[in-house]
């Protein structure tokens, strides 16, 4: 097993493109079954063992959850009766995969309605019914992007707990395809101004409607290669100028955040230290510049 594997995106992107659109079904369903939390925290996927998993989802008396596994490939589903349907993960279209899991929904009566549009993807071509484009599954890609999601996820939860103050579990937004942490001042933010593909602006304004510091993971897009974040809202004076840790980590500005190569990370010598400078060094830009209240919000 190599815990930090190559993922060139020339190698995996029709996979990429296909799986985020998986993601994107599941993780609706969550988003039409679990109860409301501030940020929209109640949508995301987390990252387990074997893959992704939506968490237990209310459902009348019972509950169910949704879990991709990543080495057996599979989508389990599982209720709290004591009943699991899975669903083999293998290439097919969208709008199969789609169809394949409202019938599971169905026959195991737990029917769930949804949107059935993807989100923050530029030009999405089509609904999920009907989208017989992406159809891509290289089981060694799917494996490899969650192995590396893994070691994010272990890096973003041992950074959350030096912190006081209100802070979000690592979690994976399906929308955008990326696992994030993300701390808070206390204060309240102006209203975001939008600008997500496909997204509402009340949905951004939820999101970012406190001051934060972000980090995360995502596996790129749109030309991007892999890639650690970090960026802050709203970005203080300077924030830009400032000097983040390692050597390889740089503002980018057409993304507005500071960036730290995946590549870089897996190739250096101690691939966890320089994930915890990249993390520690920007958040002290965003805390310091911003004027957070260091000693009230960290051990």
């Amino acid at each position: 097993m190599n815990a930090w594997p190559a993922l060139p995106l020339a190698e995996w992107a029709d996979t990429y493109a296909t799986l985020h659109r998986w993601t994107q079904v599941v993780g609706k369903i969550r988003l039409a079954q679990a109860p409301p939390v501030n940020h929209w925290w109640h949508v995301t996927l987390y990252v387990t063992a074997r893959g992704l998993t939506t968490s237990p989802m209310p459902h009348g008396d019972r509950t169910f959850q949704i879990d991709f596994d990543f080495l057996d490939h599979g989508l389990v589903v599982s209720a709290s009766d004591g009943e699991v349907r899975i669903l083999p993960l293998a290439p097919m279209t969208v709008a199969d995969f789609y169809a394949e899991v409202m019938e599971i929904l169905d026959r195991m009566d737990l029917p769930v309605r949804i949107w059935p549009r993807p989100v923050e993807i530029p030009d999405p071509i089509a609904r999920f019914p009907d989208d017989r484009e992406h159809r891509s599954y290289d089981r060694d890609a799917a494996e490899r992007v969650w192995r590396i999601l893994v070691q994010a996820d272990r890096a973003l939860t041992a950074f959350r707990g030096d912190f006081l103050g209100k802070a979000s579990p690592s979690h994976f937004f399906w929308g955008a395809f990326d696992l994030a942490a993300t701390r808070f001042s206390g204060r309240t933010a102006p209203p975001h101004p939008g600008g997500f593909p496909n997204v509402g602006i009340s949905v951004m304004r939820e999101a970012y409607s406190h001051e934060l510091w972000s980090a995360g993971f995502w596996p790129g897009g749109a030309g991007e290669e892999a890639l650690f974040y970090a960026y802050s809202y709203p970005e203080p004076d300077g924030f830009s100028a400032g000097a983040a840790a390692p050597a390889a980590a740089f503002y980018h500005t057409g993304l507005r955040e500071f960036v730290l190569p995946y590549e870089a990370v897996r190739q250096a010598a101690d691939p966890d230290r320089d994930v915890r400078a990249f993390l520690q060094s920007t958040y002290d830009a965003a805390a310091d510049l911003g004027g957070w209240d260091r000693a009230a919000l960290e051990r």
